[in-house]
């Protein structure tokens, strides 16, 4: 067994795939030490789940760059943003011990603190709404601060006086209604708990959560005390080069202050999946895991093709977690992270006991999804690789032949040739195009697709071309042009 998962861990780190410019082609395999070297990051922590169990968890590469200290299974790393997911289990546990209401107002549980009114209007907030980003508050996330700075209060945080260096939050569209990311909700959330009982956030947490589940390689303790700093990697921002004063300090805790291991976090993971299958649970039912993993919002509900509707990308929001896939095997839950200098990802298939946790000590994310892919394939993951799109035949492609013009004057030459159909833009040369629909097509050369619109008799009538320009995970654009055909 031990050389099995060995042989498995060589396969892993020797076949990254690195993306190309076009969608849903790789570039040649590259090991992991090629790719840490080429995303100037130090060092990477790795943990898998397979069999719903943690099968192995490895780290590869520095603490810090240009020094000698490895990374290990326990070294800490920021989980930045997955902080919210694992804060969003204490709630929940309040919750389904009834010391709390997800659908209270939260103004009704904060002393110290009030969702503020905006002129005449007190608008309501809820827990449940806090943890699903659907509470209409600003604030997107958190920059952090030097350990050479003042460190502001968790009040002084959310009134957005200094020395905060973040916005006021506040509610300025209607709570309930719409998604919008918010660190600054999750904070007010953060407040409620403590106002609630009366404690040290960090305190809180380790006994709601951190302890429960023998996450003893894990804090919210913020700045990270010194008896803990010489197990943390050091953040690197930029180019590789390691951060002044080794990591920003995020008092926005549960946020973006969990300091962790991989290993820690993928056993967040397996006690969602044990309760899941009904095993005995540590602290949480399952109707209470279940309600986390499910969609809060009407629009995000089961769609017709039994996935789920609401993100895009069959993504919703729960309760802490994202998830998408379906219903089926490739149903996922996930969350990642980006602190100064450190970036996370943690994706857990729920039906089937397969995941892993990644985690960077920089802000290179291009790498996330290389190391994910690798580990898709070694361990057989559902739908990580986009399916190839089905080609149909065509009985003749003569109709969608013609010259097509936008508003602008910009031609567009549509051509058949021997059953095939081709388009031609200004000087280019014909670009082929091949049918998913009788309406729909799209280029095997380029990331371009078009489809055509037809009047009540059936003849073609328009055309519009989508381009998604992929560059990289930074860059990305999708642009679409719409043609009326001529004559």
């Amino acid at each position: 067994m031990l050389q099995s998962v060995e042989q498995r861990i060589e396969r892993v780190i020797n076949n990254l795939l690195p993306a190309t410019a076009l969608e849903g082609k790789f570039g040649s395999p590259k090991t992991l030490d090629e790719q840490l070297v080429h995303y100037h990051t130090p060092g990477i922590s790795i943990a898998v789940i397979n069999d719903f169990e943690i099968e192995w968890a490895r780290g590869f590469g520095v603490c810090e760059a240009r020094t000698s200290r490895e990374v290990t299974p326990n070294t800490l790393f920021q989980a930045a943003s997955i902080s919210k997911p694992v804060f969003a289990l204490a709630v929940m546990r309040l919750a389904q011990e009834g010391r709390l209401n997800l659908d209270e107002d939260v103004n009704t549980y904060l002393t110290s603190w009030r969702v503020p009114a905006i002129g005449d209007w007190q608008p309501r907030v809820t827990l449940r709404q806090l943890l699903s980003h659907t509470a209409g508050l600003t604030v997107h996330g958190f920059p952090g601060y030097l350990n050479s700075e003042p460190l502001p209060t968790t009040i002084q945080v959310l009134n957005g006086e200094p020395p905060a260096n973040t916005d006021k939050v506040e509610v300025n569209i209607i709570p309930g209604l719409h998604y919008r990311y918010s660190g600054g909700g999750t904070t007010v959330a953060q407040q409620v708990l403590v106002d609630l009982l009366k404690q040290p956030f960090p305190e809180i947490m380790r006994e709601l959560v951190l302890n429960p589940l023998g996450m003893t390689n894990s804090t919210y303790q913020q700045p990270l005390p010194n008896d803990w700093s010489a197990r943390a990697a050091t953040a690197h921002p930029f180019s590789g080069i390691p951060l002044e004063g080794k990591h920003h300090v995020y008092p926005e805790m549960a946020a973006a202050g969990l300091w962790t291991t991989a290993t820690d976090l993928a056993k967040v993971g397996v006690e969602i999946l044990r309760v899941l299958r009904g095993l005995p649970a540590t602290v949480w039912s399952k109707e209470t895991i279940e309600e986390m993993l499910r969609p809060q919002q009407p629009e995000q509900t089961q769609g017709a093709n039994e996935s789920f509707v609401g993100l895009g990308n069959g993504l919703f929001v729960g309760l802490g977690f994202f998830a998408g896939g379906g219903i089926g095997d490739g149903f996922y839950f996930f969350h990642s992270g980006t602190n100064e200098g450190f970036v996370a990802l943690m994706r857990v298939y729920a039906h089937i006991g397969k995941g892993a946790v990644v985690m960077l000590n920089s802000n290179e994310i291009e790498l996330m999804p290389e190391v994910m892919r690798s580990l898709a394939l070694e361990y057989d993951w559902p739908d990580v690789f986009p399916q190839e799109k089905p080609i149909i035949t065509l009985s003749q492609t003569d109709s969608y032949s013609g010259l097509y013009l936008t508003k602008s004057g910009l031609q567009f030459k549509v051509m058949s040739q021997d059953g095939s159909l081709f388009l031609q833009c200004e000087q280019q040369l014909p670009l082929q195009f091949f049918p998913t629909s009788e309406l729909e097509f799209f280029a095997k050369a380029a990331n371009t697709s078009i489809s055509f619109e037809k009047d009540d008799t059936g003849n073609i009538t328009a055309m519009t071309l989508s381009q998604a320009g992929v560059m990289s995970l930074r860059q990305q654009a999708d642009q679409q042009i719409r043609a009326q055909r001529q004559g």
